[in-house]
């Protein structure tokens, strides 16, 4: 997914009166980085060992055959997730309300899929009227 589409996304929360943030399980200076250099208008919050995703089932462990790919490709999760679990949250996208209750979940099981904002967008119209 290109990162256009995110900030568009998060602009068209904006005019709707809601946030659109991102959740990583990233250590928080890689995403702070990562959003200072993509210039990202939009929030990343750190989930430091999946623990949110891991309380809404979306949490899951790497195979060992995966993580030798990603680490031909120097995409090291032990460092920039800061623990050795080898794990990543599912691919999602959710609205959830002021009072915390998801009103909208979009789930991939593929972690190579990842939600259409433009889908989400129109669930929170749906939602809104």
């Amino acid at each position: 997914m290109e990162l256009d589409a995110l900030e568009k996304a998060s602009a068209e929360f904006k005019a709707l009166g809601a946030n659109f943030i991102a959740i990583s399980p990233q250590l928080q200076s890689f995403n702070r980085e990562f959003r200072e250099e993509k210039k990202l208008t939009f929030e990343i919050l750190s989930d430091p060992g999946n623990e949110v995703a891991k309380r809404y089932g979306l949490k899951f462990k790497l195979p060992d055959d995966l993580k030798e790919v990603y680490l031909k490709f120097n995409i090291d999760l032990e460092k920039y997730n800061g623990d050795d679990s080898w794990t990543l949250p599912l691919p999602t996208g959710l609205i959830i309300d002021g009072n915390g209750i998801i009103r909208y979940a979009e789930i991939n099981a593929d972690y190579t899929v990842r939600p259409d904002p433009e889908e989400t967008i129109a669930a929170l119209k749906k939602i809104m009227d």
